[in-house]
């Protein structure tokens, strides 16, 4: 079980070189846009990068997060548990001109050349990336939960009789007197 934190930045470029694998938790709150999307701070992330270099010498990232947290559902408005998994194959560039180079199974990671990577961005990238676009409680659950919202109509004998306010125009009808 990982339970380091994750490093903030990395010359990826060097790691890849090294051969070097990563691993760390982060909590929802340090990735501010990621934790925009969930119901609250509870949670956890775990992640894990190895880099390293292909055949064609290109340098690459294999990145794979679980999360765990609280989002709500568009069904019933009520917090519920995601676990979301990515796993995905990343190639560094440094333009967009190389990014159109690539081979179709590698996703491209646009890195200046003379800076180091924020592997915390990389992670809150993949995760947004990895959300379902809408989150539903089964239906059953739903169901239950909306129950709490309707209650039955008052029988016809416990409504209050409020006069209709168009009854005196009823007194307008031609041949009709008081």
């Amino acid at each position: 079980m990982i339970t380091e934190p994750l490093p903030y930045t990395l010359d990826v470029r060097k790691a890849a070189v090294r051969g070097v694998e990563v691993s760390g938790v982060l909590r929802p709150p340090k990735l501010r846009y990621y934790r925009e999307l969930l119901a609250d701070d509870a949670g956890s992330i775990r992640a894990v990068l190895a880099f390293s270099r292909d055949e064609e010498n290109r340098y690459l990232i294999h990145i794979v997060t679980d999360a765990e947290g609280l989002v709500i559902c568009q069904r019933c408005l009520e917090p519920m548990p995601m676990q979301l998994h990515t796993d995905n194959l990343l190639a560094v560039v440094w333009n967009n001109e190389q990014a159109s180079h690539l081979p179709r199974h590698l996703d491209p990671l646009i890195v200046a050349e003379d800076e180091d990577c924020s592997l915390w961005r990389l992670v809150e990238e993949e995760l947004m990336l990895g959300l379902p676009q809408f989150n539903y409680h089964n239906t059953q659950d739903c169901k239950q939960r909306l129950a709490r919202f309707t209650q039955p109509q008052p029988e016809e004998g416990q409504r209050e009789r409020k006069p209709n306010p168009f009854n005196v125009l009823e007194n307008l009808k031609p041949g009709k007197r008081s």
